[in-house]
């Protein structure tokens, strides 16, 4: 394994265990088993190696998101299951729990900044999807970007603050709230 490759896969433990504020560049150094001046050859500060590791993690969500795409099935199905499978793999990516975590408890800047940039990844892959849905008719003309975050937003609350205080609902219960919030509507 390369000593960048080495680099990273430290720092993702480092930050997945301590967060952004609690690593150091010398406990990376250590679990890379490199010298501190060696990271550095590679990333100029803690912030650009967080960046990279936070670019990673925007790939792999990608990559989740298009697997979870079936052409063959509605605009509904495909965004249920690609937004399911999008907070599925936030809330159980052992880095961005510990960042949202961090950015709860310490509003660190950075990571609310990484964690915007998450946000966004879904909401324009959210949108672009949106997109052509309106194209083929399946959805009426609405502004996409907006109605990609509101339904971001939707299954964020239903996913993640709902079970703060209630009893988790299940995928099929959250999928039946989604269809009726923003397929169906709410008028008789």
């Amino acid at each position: 394994m390369d000593r960048k490759q080495s680099i990273l896969e430290a720092a993702l433990k480092s930050f997945s265990l301590f967060g952004y504020k609690a690593t150091t560049m010398d406990q990376v150094a250590k679990l890379a088993n490199v010298g501190k001046g060696t990271i550095y050859t590679f990333y100029s500060n803690k912030e650009e190696l967080f960046s990279e590791i936070v670019a990673g993690i925007l790939r792999e969500m990608q990559e989740v998101a298009d697997m979870s795409i079936n052409p063959e099935q509605s605009f509904f199905e495909n965004a249920h299951r690609a937004l399911i499978s999008l907070l599925d793999f936030r809330n159980e990516h052992q880095l961005t729990v510990k960042l949202i975590q961090e950015e709860k408890e310490l509003g660190t800047k950075i990571v609310n900044q990484e964690l915007n940039r998450l946000e966004q990844m879904i909401i324009t892959f959210i949108k672009e999807r949106i997109e052509k849905a309106i194209e083929k008719g399946e959805l009426r003309k609405c502004d996409p970007e907006v109605t990609a975050f509101l339904m971001l937003k939707l299954y964020v609350a239903l996913v993640v603050d709902w079970e703060e205080h209630h009893t988790p609902l299940s995928k099929e219960e959250i999928a039946n709230l989604f269809e009726l919030y923003f397929i169906k509507g709410l008028s008789t």
